[in-house]
């Protein structure tokens, strides 16, 4: 997703949803699109669509979770944001990145899912479940 000029909301307003929803606004989302194009291109390209079927892709997907599981898996937790800036375990984190977010919108493709609006449409429930104001500092109890 193209963020250029966008910054993550810090300070006392950044939980506030209108700018979450600038964040997440359709016109910064066209880049999922161009990501699935180029995903179907290079599938069709090496005819691999045989191999992509919502199974399959799922099972990748986890295995790539899973790659950048353990990148943290020994990591401190109080650390882990500080120790994965150092250039080659930023580097790992970012491939590893790429390769879920790949296979996420390969899946959501296959699956006819428009990732984009699925995510909105989360993100509009989850802002209406958990309320800044009743949520702030405290997370949700299991149900």
């Amino acid at each position: 997703m193209n963020l250029k000029g966008l910054r993550k909301p810090v300070g006392p307003h950044s939980n506030c949803s209108h700018l979450a929803r600038r964040l997440w606004d359709s016109r910064y989302v066209s880049d999922l699109e161009e990501l699935r194009d180029r995903m179907r291109a290079f599938t069709l390209a090496r005819d691999w669509e045989k191999f992509h079927d919502p199974k399959s892709l799922l099972l990748a997907l986890v295995g790539e979770v899973g790659e950048l599981s353990e990148l943290f898996q020994w990591l401190p937790a109080d650390q882990a944001r500080e120790l994965t800036q150092t250039d080659s375990l930023k580097t790992r984190v970012s491939e590893e990145l790429s390769d879920v977010l790949l296979y996420l919108v390969r899946l959501a493709d296959v699956m006819d899912i428009d990732l984009a609006n699925a995510a909105r449409r989360k993100m509009d429930l989850s802002e209406s479940r958990f309320a800044a104001e009743n949520f702030r500092g405290v997370a949700p109890e299991k149900k």
